[in-house]
């Protein structure tokens, strides 16, 4: 991805995760995520009529919802609910930032991208990575908790969910794809919100902290991330997943004062090794695959005719 790209959508995805703690520490995860996407599917449905874009029917449409339920109901479901449970938004942010290495497996199974030895080299440096940021929590609590699963969950769902949009729903327009992602999401929070304790404990800082999730993260960063899949591919996104964890760390520690600890700090190190063996991978094999075209052009040129002796 270009820069002009790539460094909005990495700085407001990572703001997502501090500011998502801050929403949840003052309201109920359910009720925040209620807010959260039905304000944005309304925002976004009113910027995607106002554009005249072409909406997605039949199929295609029932294939956009899927893919907003996976990439951000249940992503953002379980993640908030790890946050409220006292998971650290960089413990989050270190987690999710697998999602290249689960997307690059996933790719490989439902997209038809081969599973190279480097590939399967990341897989295992991101198999290490999780286990050295969850260390910390897990010798707290004695094992693996609740929030820890939930964490583990939201990562597969945002990895299959990019896979999935890639799969089946690129040809529509981006903003009816965030659009319609919000608003598949808002039924099925609605229903846990009424199943769940509703709690406020400061109105003001709960509307401040609910508008940034709602405008910054909701509406501007998922649809910069719904946008990058339609136009680089999910797993090139994906791979921006990389540099995340940083910046989220670094604005967790500045806004939450939550300073990483040696496990999350280590996961983060070797998680960015195992990124950038599939980034590598990726590049080799998007280069080899460009120079075959290339022959293959030039063996394939006009034929001539040889006059007859």
């Amino acid at each position: 991805m270009p820069l002009r790209a790539a460094a909005p959508l990495t700085f407001f995805y990572a703001l997502g995760y501090p500011v998502g703690a801050l929403a949840v520490s003052v309201m109920s995860p359910m009720a925040v995520l209620v807010f959260r996407f039905g304000l944005a599917a309304a925002i976004l449905s009113g910027w995607a009529a106002a554009a005249r874009v072409t909406w997605p029917t039949g199929r295609t449409l029932v294939h956009v919802l899927i893919s907003g339920l996976l990439a951000q109901g249940v992503l953002f479901s379980c993640l908030y609910w790890a946050l409220l449970h006292g998971a650290p938004a960089v413990l989050g942010a270190v987690i999710i930032s697998m999602n290249p290495v689960v997307t690059a497996v996933l790719a490989a199974m439902f997209l038809g991208e081969g599973m190279t030895l480097a590939r399967v080299g990341a897989l295992v440096l991101g198999v290490a990575a999780v286990l050295a940021a969850c260390a910390g929590r897990l010798i707290a609590v004695g094992g693996v908790d609740a929030a820890v699963l939930l964490i583990l969950v939201s990562l597969f769902a945002v990895a299959a969910g990019g896979v999935y949009q890639q799969k089946f729903c690129t040809g529509v327009d981006f903003r009816a794809t965030a659009a319609l992602q919000n608003a598949a999401c808002v039924l099925p929070v609605v229903v846990l919100a009424a199943v769940t304790p509703w709690s406020v404990t400061d109105p003001w800082k709960a509307a401040g902290t609910v508008a940034a999730v709602v405008l910054l993260n909701a509406v501007l960063s998922m649809t910069l991330y719904v946008r990058g899949i339609n136009e680089y591919g999910a797993a090139t996104v994906a791979m921006l997943f990389t540099v995340i964890p940083a910046v989220a760390g670094l604005l967790s520690w500045l806004m939450l004062g939550q300073r990483p600890d040696v496990g999350v700090a280590i996961g983060l190190a070797v998680g960015a090794a195992a990124c950038w063996l599939n980034a590598t991978d990726a590049r080799r094999r998007r280069q080899r695959s460009a120079a075959s075209r290339t022959v293959s052009v030039r063996h394939s040129g006009p034929a001539t005719s040889t006059p007859a002796g």
